[in-house]
């Protein structure tokens, strides 16, 4: 089989690295790539937007199945192209896209479906945003509706600070386009939890849990980002929470999608707060997450080729998903200045000096006259898989000490409380 993988991050590299292991999988192609999937895979120069490219590299290379890795061309009607043209695809459709294309789009689904989110409100206009502001008290959370590349949630403390990102966002000043409709949203207490599954639109299936660490600094302080680290298991799920997910959450969230005629065939990631034994959603995502894949895919035992072809043929039901029992910690080494402005084209060495069991999956890098160089504010991830959570942080941090690139960041806290 020919397997397309569309995306250039983290988690698109850590995806071909599961596919590659498959023995269905004969050659894998990636638009455009990074360096990292370059080693296991041949990347094809273009845009992820480029849907019409696309659609011909498809076509001229007979690709068996085309997994979609980012949002945006998911939203913007990718699967939706290559299934029209008679060709099987892992990501949902438009529709469904909208999930996370548009923060109301998904409140309202939420709201019409009995899925236990917080209390909200959509606006549009600035006026109306600020005395809609009156029903909430602080910290409130304010979202853009439209993607902005997990940048368009903020947490203000008091009103001067809600009312500032409001008029920014409304005015289209931060966030373009993301922001000129926006959701006010009740800030829920408690430790946040990624839920991702697999679906074919029937069936879902979740997969094992795993813990994202956002904000940039130790402790959970400053502005979010795309996720700087993750472990899986989530060290702080417990049990009994996990079993409730599906009664509250995966069951209406499918009846849903039948009710709503969406075609769903791919990863659907929930983003949840936990508090007392009790799961609210916070978003949908309708792709994997990042870095939550890197350690999550790691603990697959199954092919995941076989689970992507059963959800695009949607005979998920027919396919049985192992995982291990190990754990697996994952550090995001950063450009310095991110998620704010940073510098590219730093050389990155280290690398060649790593043991085996460390596994790095690039996010943000590039080849310049031959060197590995930085390409992205998110450069790399840096992952091991072993018994425990300790053993794992140890393994990680350790490796990290022999990589450099100029203004190299990273989190020492991941997978702590």
């Amino acid at each position: 089989m020919k397997v397309l993988v569309i995306g250039s991050g983290g988690r698109e590299h850590a995806i071909a690295w599961s596919l590659v292991k498959s023995d269905k999988v004969d050659q894998l192609y990636a638009w455009p790539g990074n360096p990292g999937i370059a080693q296991i895979g041949e990347c094809v120069e273009g845009s992820v937007e480029d849907l019409d490219g696309i659609l011909a590299f498809v076509e001229a290379h007979d690709i068996d199945l085309t997994v979609i890795g980012p949002e945006v061309p998911l939203c913007m009607g990718l699967a939706d192209k290559l299934e029209n043209a008679g060709h099987k695809v892992f990501g949902p459709r438009q529709k469904a896209a909208t999930l996370e294309g548009s923060k109301a789009f998904s409140k309202d689904f939420m709201a019409r479906h009995n899925i236990p989110t917080a209390k909200y409100e959509e606006v549009t206009e600035l006026s109306d945003a600020y005395e809609k502001l009156n029903e909430f008290s602080y910290p409130v959370v304010i979202k853009a509706d439209g993607l902005a590349a997990g940048k368009g949630v903020v947490i203000a403390e008091n009103e001067t600070v809600a009312k500032e990102t409001l008029k920014e966002m409304l005015s289209g000043e931060i966030l373009g386009g993301a922001g000129k409709k926006v959701v006010l949203e009740e800030f829920l207490k408690g430790f946040e939890c990624s839920l991702l599954c697999f679906t074919d639109g029937q069936t879902i299936v979740p997969m094992v849990s795993a813990k994202d660490h956002k904000q940039i600094y130790d402790n959970n302080k400053g502005p979010n980002t795309g996720g700087m680290g993750s472990v899986s298991p989530n060290p702080f799920l417990q049990e009994e929470v996990e079993a409730t997910f599906r009664k509250d959450i995966l069951d209406p969230f499918m009846k849903g999608l039948a009710e709503d005629q969406m075609d769903y065939r791919g990863v659907v990631f929930i983003g949840l707060m936990v508090d007392q034994g009790k799961a609210k959603v916070l978003e949908f995502n309708v792709r994997f997450g990042d870095p939550e894949t890197q350690a999550i895919l790691m603990r697959l035992d199954s092919d995941l080729f076989d689970i992507m072809w059963a959800c695009a043929n949607k005979k998920l039901k027919d396919v049985e998903v192992k995982w291990s029992n190990d754990t697996v910690t994952c550090v995001v080494l950063a450009s310095g200045g991110y998620p704010g402005n940073y510098e590219k084209g730093k050389v990155i060495t280290g690398l060649d000096q790593l043991d085996d069991d460390i596994v790095v999956f690039h996010a943000g890098t590039a080849l310049k006259d031959g060197q590995l160089v930085t390409n992205g504010g998110r450069v790399l991830n840096i992952c091991n898989k072993g018994k425990d959570l300790t053993s794992t942080r140890e393994k990680v941090y350790q490796a990290i000490e022999k990589i450099h690139f100029d203004g190299m960041y990273c989190r020492k806290d991941i997978g702590l409380h």
